[in-house]
C-alpha cells in the first residue's frame, strides 16, 4: 500500500539563511488603506471611513454617513477615517510637450 505522507520527496537543497532572511524590516507605508474599489456600505460611494467591529467585521462608509454614524459606533468599533484625503490637492502627473 503506498502511503501519500511518508512517500519520498524530492529535497531541496536551501542555503544558509542571512540576518536580512530572517527578520524581515517593517515599514510604515504613509498610503492610504482604502481605495475607491471601496465603497460605503449605505449608498454606494467611495468609502474613506472603516469601522473595524470589535465582534468581528467591518463597516465602510463615506464621509457624509462616516460623520454620522461612527458617533454611535464609536465604543464598539476601531474607527479609520481617511476623510481628510477630500481635503488634498490633487497630484497632476507633468506632461513633457
Amino acid at each position: 500500500m503506498f502511503d501519500c505522507y511518508n512517500a519520498r520527496r524530492p529535497r531541496i537543497r536551501v542555503g544558509p539563511l542571512t540576518r536580512s532572511a530572517e527578520e524581515a524590516d517593517v515599514t510604515t507605508a504613509l498610503a492610504p488603506t482604502m481605495t475607491a474599489a471601496d465603497r460605503c456600505d449605505r449608498c454606494g460611494a467611495q468609502a474613506y471611513v472603516r469601522a473595524t467591529l470589535h465582534v468581528g467585521g467591518e463597516l465602510l462608509f463615506c464621509a457624509h454617513h462616516g460623520r454620522e454614524h461612527l458617533p454611535k459606533l464609536r465604543d464598539h468599533a476601531d474607527i479609520t477615517d481617511e476623510s481628510d484625503r477630500l481635503t488634498e490637492p490633487p497630484t497632476v502627473a507633468d506632461i513633457d510637450v
